[in-house]
């Protein structure tokens, strides 16, 4: 090619590329944890990202241009997460996402609190997709932090309500949870919901996070309980090994889970998980047509049906899509306070029903379901002829609970 050729193209090329002056992209960070043995639920949090930022892009961005997906791995810890936020700054990302870990969640939000304190004009705000501590939307909400997952007490209402409907739930219960704020809120809302739930708690046990290889001697004592049912909020290896050593003891209590969705645990589990319950954001067979078409849409781009945490991550994100295309450029540029405020008022329909932001405290307002493990259920996962059958969808306002007094929501000035 001669030489004035290439000048040609590359000048067109420049001409065409180049932002408009002043203008700068919209930076999506992801800080999540992408390696190592609780790799599995960050990548699925990165799989639900890439799918809803693929199609702002397809829809044409943001201002004219399209949204930038930066990853960044905490390597599953607090201390990483610190130092990758600090790394998302430097890079000028406006808008964190995260899910993994309330103890993580916990260390962004603060950080991203003093960050914004220090650093007018550069301000982030920090898409919570799954750390679902109460005190991050109680005694540590604030202003640039907004949840689009449950928590604890919308959690465990909602499941107590389905497996009493179903008529599963047993006079005994014996809590299980992981010994941090996520596991001793939901402990307490196990304890909090006897009175609705028409049951005993006999014994309840907090232990280490994912540092337990062997839950033999749990499960011991909880056959030893006399126990109907189990309620855990265990997530990732924690409920992994919790149902292997189930499977391996024969239990026969039943159990009430948060995350028995997750990849491997009815491989894990096998038979005995039949008649164990879940309290998840999407079950497609529940939602009919629209549930249906997002479950092709999904397993077309992504290669397999939305599981686990990745329905409440799109419909999450979906939220922070409407509430960008309603937050005009200021110079060219996002500016975050806007994008924080039109997210207060963020409404997206989704195949479980209306999901909306709640402005007084930053929780995400949105309809639960609660399903069984069954032969019988329609789509069945981890490649066993078992699936999830829903008992009961319960709408957003009949899953929420009050907003904590604890949360003083500050506003920008």
């Amino acid at each position: 090619m001669h030489p004035l050729e290439r000048s040609a193209i590359a000048a067109a090329l420049a001409c065409c590329c180049a932002l408009p002056a002043g203008a700068a992209p919209v930076k999506i960070g992801l800080v999540e944890t992408l390696s190592g043995p609780q790799a599995s639920s960050g990548q699925a949090y990165r799989t639900a990202v890439r799918y809803v930022v693929d199609e702002i892009n397809a829809a044409g961005g943001w201002n004219g241009e399209p949204v930038q997906l930066l990853e960044y791995d905490n390597q599953g810890g607090p201390a990483g997460a610190a130092d990758k936020l600090r790394a998302a700054a430097a890079d000028g990302v406006q808008i964190v996402v995260q899910g993994a870990s309330s103890a993580i969640g916990g260390q962004i939000t603060e950080d991203i609190r003093k960050h914004n304190l220090r650093n007018p004009g550069k301000e982030m705000v920090y898409i919570n997709m799954g750390a679902e501590a109460l005190e991050l939307t109680g005694t540590k909400c604030n202003f640039y932090h907004f949840r689009f997952a449950g928590n604890a007490q919308v959690r465990t209402k909602a499941l107590v309500a389905g497996m009493k409907k179903a008529d599963a739930l047993g006079d005994k219960v014996y809590a299980i949870n992981q010994n941090y704020s996520w596991g001793q809120d939901m402990q307490q809302a196990i304890i909090d919901n006897q009175d609705n739930g028409g049951y005993q708690v006999v014994e309840k046990t907090l232990h280490d996070v994912n540092r337990i290889q062997d839950f033999a001697p749990y499960v011991a004592k909880i056959t030893a309980s006399g126990a109907d049912t189990v309620i855990t909020g265990n997530w990732s290896n924690d409920l992994l090994l919790l149902m292997k050593a189930s499977r391996s003891a024969g239990l026969k209590a039943r159990f009430g889970t948060v995350y028995l969705d997750q990849p491997g645990n009815l491989a894990n589990a096998g038979d005995t998980a039949v008649g164990h319950f879940v309290v998840h954001t999407f079950n497609a067979q529940a939602g009919g047509p629209d549930a249906q078409a997002f479950v092709k849409d999904y397993q077309a781009k992504t290669g397999h049906m939305p599981v686990f945490i990745e329905p409440q991550t799109v419909f999450g994100m979906k939220m922070v899509a409407d509430a960008l295309k309603r937050t005009p450029a200021k110079d060219g540029k996002l500016d975050v306070d806007d994008l924080a405020l039109a997210l207060e008022t963020a409404r997206i329909p989704t195949p479980m029903g209306q999901m909306s932001m709640r402005a007084s405290d930053h929780q995400a307002q949105l309809p639960m379901v609660v399903s069984t493990v069954s032969p019988d259920a329609r789509n069945k996962v981890d490649g066993t002829g078992l699936g999830f059958t829903p008992v009961l969808l319960i709408d957003a306002d009949a899953a929420s609970t009050p907003a904590q007094p604890s949360c003083q929501m500050k506003r920008p000035s």
